[in-house]
């Protein structure tokens, strides 16, 4: 499947109040669908797991500190 090759890059803010800039992370595709019966996109180490329509990426599992965002930026990568 064509989509399967595709990647994400998802933009995690960071830590209210601590100054620092946002970090971005590639994820990819997995065979697994989401609440949405959207594709579960997940990083390289399968911390962070979204399910990404349009721009928006969805989270479903995080990193700590970046649970309390729900909603975050996608942009799809060549």
């Amino acid at each position: 499947m064509r989509s399967l090759n595709r990647r994400y890059a998802v933009t995690l803010p960071g830590p209210v109040g601590g100054h620092a800039p946002p970090a971005v992370v590639v994820v990819h595709a997995t065979d697994a669908v989401g609440p949405g019966g959207g594709l579960i996109w997940e990083d390289a180490g399968g911390r962070l797991r979204v399910e990404i329509a349009g721009e928006v990426a969805t989270v479903l599992e995080a990193p700590a500190g970046c649970g309390r965002h729900t909603c975050l930026q996608a942009v799809p990568l060549p």
